[in-house]
């Protein structure tokens, strides 16, 4: 008998199996829908859509600026109570979002994932674009808004400030995914985890730095990751602020590891995820 001949379409070779380019394609647009029904849904239809992602963190900022400004002279860098604040909010609630975000992706788009078309790894990849993306612009709007009304003498090092977007990034990846699991698979995870993580908004050198701090409770703090991101983004504000105990390589070790983990629990386990 001969042998079959290959399809004429250029999608499916030989014997019908799909092409990684088809794949890739597919793979693509469902990430593209993903992420305008995610837009939708989180923003489009809640009171203020994306102006609410602007406003919570600006609010934030002047709280801290204000209640901070009756108990001290001047802030720790600079004469801005402002910008001090925002270089460690702006990076703490970047996190938690993506973090956030990345941890409900499967729970969020598990109705779709049950079409041949759509992978748990493009709901994945749907929420980290659009978030990161979000957080990127929040940042830019409200760090311009900042430096353009206080007149902060700032020396901008885009170096700095990008390796700490990175940072933020990866780290926000790597619980997410690990998170993303632990709550499909144990809903119990995200109380409990949202209840640890509670306190990382006092430790993580929102308020202060960590160099003037005696070496005990800094070596502790320095196991925080956050605490090397915040300080990498302020060095990227202020030219007299060098973070001389920020690592970013331990950062990327706290986030690879996880991720690791995460998507080889997900890889394995994802069937059973969408069952459940």
């Amino acid at each position: 008998m001969a042998e079959p001949k290959p399809s004429l379409d250029a999608g499916v070779p030989y014997g019908g199996v799909r092409l990684p380019a088809r794949r890739k394609a597919a793979s693509v647009r469902a990430v593209l829908a993903l992420i305008l029904r995610e837009m939708s849904t989180s923003y489009g239809r809640s009171p203020g859509g994306y102006i609410w992602t602007i406003i919570e963190p600006v609010g934030g900022v002047l709280v801290l600026s204000f209640v901070f400004s009756f108990l001290l002279r001047s802030p720790p860098l600079g004469s801005s109570f402002l910008v001090f604040y925002a270089t460690g909010m702006l990076p703490f609630l970047a996190y938690s979002a993506i973090s956030n975000k990345i941890a409900a992706a499967i729970q969020f788009s598990k109705p779709l994932l049950a079409y041949p078309s759509v992978t748990y790894i493009d709901a994945l990849v749907a929420r980290l674009v659009l978030e990161t993306m979000t957080q990127l612009i929040v940042g830019l709007l409200i760090f311009t808004f900042i430096l353009t009304w206080t007149q902060e003498a700032v020396s901008l090092d885009f170096g700095a400030i990008g390796l700490a977007c990175l940072m933020i990034v990866a780290l926000g990846v790597g619980i997410g995914l690990t998170n993303s699991f632990l709550n499909s698979m144990f809903p119990i995870w995200t109380t409990l985890w949202a209840v640890l993580n509670r306190p990382l908004f006092l430790i993580s050198g929102i308020f202060f730095l960590v160099e003037p701090l005696p070496e005990k409770f800094r070596d502790i703090l320095l196991y925080n990751p956050l605490v090397h991101i915040i300080s990498t983004m302020r060095s990227g504000f202020y030219a007299t602020y060098d973070a001389p105990y920020a690592s970013p390589a331990y950062v990327f070790t706290c986030a690879i590891i996880p991720a690791a983990l995460g998507m080889l629990l997900l890889h394995r386990y994802h069937k059973d995820i969408l069952e459940i």
